[in-house]
């Protein structure tokens, strides 16, 4: 089977379908590394949006930096809602460059060649924050139909050309499909949100009872002559014991019984 690129495009004028693709992400541990530096390898509690794009990608073998105009913001929407309380633990990892410099290539000489770190060189120890247990619901539109069919196929199946991972590849990820639902949007009005809040976290109201951050973190990239570019960030408030937030006066849409935001 050889990789696939698609290019974004959409269906009928609106831009994006009147149903979604639901999907749930669990997995022992997660990592999605935030951009901003730092001695600890620090992740974000939400699965960035970016993520969520690279995983269906990955699930679809689709080729690498080739699918960023199909999850452009057009042509794609996201909605994220933590299942489980958001935990995160500090765990020293020893780790090996990969750097050019330090890396062994086997056999010296030959077409059929594979470079790999040296083991004899020193270890480095790294601290990363790693979330426990972590578990999301993704509910995902596309305007390409063709790319949203065959993720359909996937999720009926259970079968992924790459394994998917929640953000290190180590760290697996279960997919489990929850079926494709309508989504009706809804008037501005005050109302509690299940999904993560986006762009709106000034009009959560806050409570005694409720423990509420906010992140912000990559919704959109390009490829460049570089690899690839972030376009945009998106901020994001969410409860840490995954409680629907309330919130005054958005727009929000109806899927599945629940109140969620797309981005």
């Amino acid at each position: 089977m050889t990789q696939e690129s698609l290019e974004g495009r959409t269906d009928d004028a609106d831009g994006l379908p009147e149903t979604c693709l639901s999907f749930e992400l669990r997995g022992e541990w997660g990592h999605f590394r935030r951009v901003e530096g730092n001695i600890v390898k620090q992740t974000y509690r939400i699965i960035p949006r970016t993520t969520v794009a690279g995983l269906v990608a990955a699930m679809l073998g689709l080729e690498r930096d080739s699918y960023y105009d199909a999850f452009g913001p057009d042509v794609s929407a996201v909605a994220v809602e933590p299942i489980d309380e958001l935990r995160a633990i500090n765990m020293p990892q020893n780790t090996l460059s990969t750097a050019k410099e330090h890396m062994n290539t086997m056999p010296s000489r030959g077409h059929a060649r594979i470079s790999m770190p040296d083991p004899s060189e020193l270890r480095q120890q790294h601290n990363y924050e790693v979330l426990v247990e972590p578990a999301y619901r993704v509910d995902l539109r596309l305007a390409n139909d063709e790319l949203r069919d065959r993720l359909r196929d996937r999720l009926r199946d259970g079968t992924a050309y790459y394994p998917p991972s929640l953000g290190l590849s180590e760290h697996l990820a279960e997919v489990t499909y929850l079926g494709e639902f309508e989504v009706t949007p809804r008037e501005r009005e005050t109302t509690e949100v299940d999904s993560a809040v986006l762009e709106a976290v000034d009009s959560v109201e806050l409570t005694p009872e409720t423990e509420v951050k906010v992140e912000r973190s990559p919704a959109f990239m390009t490829a460049d002559e570089g690899g690839r570019t972030t376009t945009a960030f998106q901020s994001i408030a969410y409860a840490t014991g995954a409680e629907p937030l309330r919130v005054q006066d958005i727009e929000t849409h109806e899927v599945d019984g629940r109140r969620v935001m797309f981005s």
